[in-house]
């Protein structure tokens, strides 16, 4: 009898059991209406680049206004044949090139600032008017020697300079590299750097703003064209029977890119060639002094020139009053001049020695 109660309540636990599992529904996942043409996530929006608030007073383009007051250095740059290549022009804010004894040409580079400025070289010898050319800018010079003359007028004009071969501490600045002394000859093997001179500068020796009221006269657009200016895109500037310089214009970056000596004119420190958006070639009185061919180079006064830019040519006028004075330059009609903003090279030339072509 207990036998059969057990088995009577063990088959009604596991029907309820059964009863109790079947109740049981399956959920079903909610259902997703699908979203057509999702929107996409917006792209942030790019930092702007960063732009310089101040001017560089020798471009016309932007610098950090700390900058904008500091007196350019001025460097007597090497530019015999065989001391090629040069090593830091292509970082000049402005290139003077002008004649020199034997119809050679030297260059006198001008640098806002030396921050960036990587090697420098080779410097050589100054004359009195690269040191006119350097006083027009307020500008601390750099130099190896010069004539009696240039060291005359370097004591009595009390221009502040840094010499390689007659200075105290300021030759410390300067070193001999040994690949050029090997390969071009221990007088085209002067070097110094911008890092070198900004130290030296920065030991107190000489002010390095420019005084009070100075100012720039060079102006600047961002297209300095010149209006109804002659086609030259290509220029050729034979200085003398010694040197011929050329400009082509390269439309894709507005400037225009030289060449001497049959070849690119490339600067070996940054394996960039030449280029300037401004070619300004002036016209002054040129004429041998003495038995060694120096030169004397009339910088201030008024002359004529020509001016290119854009491709385009045009011809102008300079002025200056005197060696302290920048140039000004204005159209022939008496418009002051507008530059493109930009690097700027200058040839002072003897149109009786000189010649000058475009097309």
């Amino acid at each position: 009898m207990k036998t059969r109660m057990l088995a009577f309540w063990l088959a009604a636990a596991m029907l309820l059991s059964l009863s109790g599992c079947g109740k049981k529904e399956t959920e079903e996942p909610p259902v997703q209406t699908p979203v057509e043409n999702p929107e996409p996530e917006p792209e942030p929006e790019p930092e702007p680049p960063y732009v310089p608030a101040g001017t560089n007073p020798l471009t016309g383009l932007p610098m950090e206004p700390e900058d904008e007051k500091k007196r350019p250095v001025a460097v007597m740059l090497n530019n015999l044949k065989a001391a090629q290549p040069q090593l830091g022009i292509s970082q000049a804010d402005i290139i003077y090139e002008v004649t020199a004894e034997g119809g050679i040409t030297r260059m006198l580079g001008l640098y806002q600032t030396m921050d960036g400025i990587g090697t420098l070289g080779s410097i050589r010898s100054t004359r009195p008017y690269y040191i006119e050319l350097a006083l027009g800018h307020d500008a601390l010079l750099v130099h190896a020697g010069g004539s009696q003359e240039a060291y005359s007028d370097i004591y009595s004009w009390k221009v502040d300079n840094m010499d390689g071969v007659r200075g105290g501490s300021d030759a410390e600045i300067f070193w001999r590299d040994r690949d050029r002394q090997r390969n071009n000859g221990y007088e085209h093997s002067l070097i110094t750097s911008g890092e070198n001179i900004q130290a030296y500068l920065g030991q107190g020796r000489f002010d390095t703003e420019h005084r009070d009221g100075w100012e720039e006269a060079l102006r600047f657009a961002q297209d300095g064209t010149p209006a109804g200016g002659e086609r030259a895109e290509h220029i050729t500037l034979r200085f003398s029977t010694y040197k011929t310089g050329t400009f082509d214009y390269e439309p894709a970056a507005g400037q225009y890119l030289a060449g001497q000596y049959g070849e690119n004119h490339v600067d070996a420190a940054t394996g960039m060639q030449v280029a300037a958006t401004n070619v300004l070639v002036l016209e002054t009185s040129i004429f041998v002094i003495d038995s060694e061919a120096r030169q004397r180079v009339k910088t201030v006064g008024e002359g004529k020139g020509t001016f290119f830019c854009g491709g385009k040519a045009a011809a102008i006028r300079w002025s200056r009053e005197d060696r302290n004075s920048p140039f000004v330059y204005t159209l022939e009609d008496g418009t002051p001049l507008t530059l493109g903003q930009g690097k700027s090279y200058i040839c002072l030339i003897s149109p009786k020695v000189s010649t000058l072509k475009y097309e």
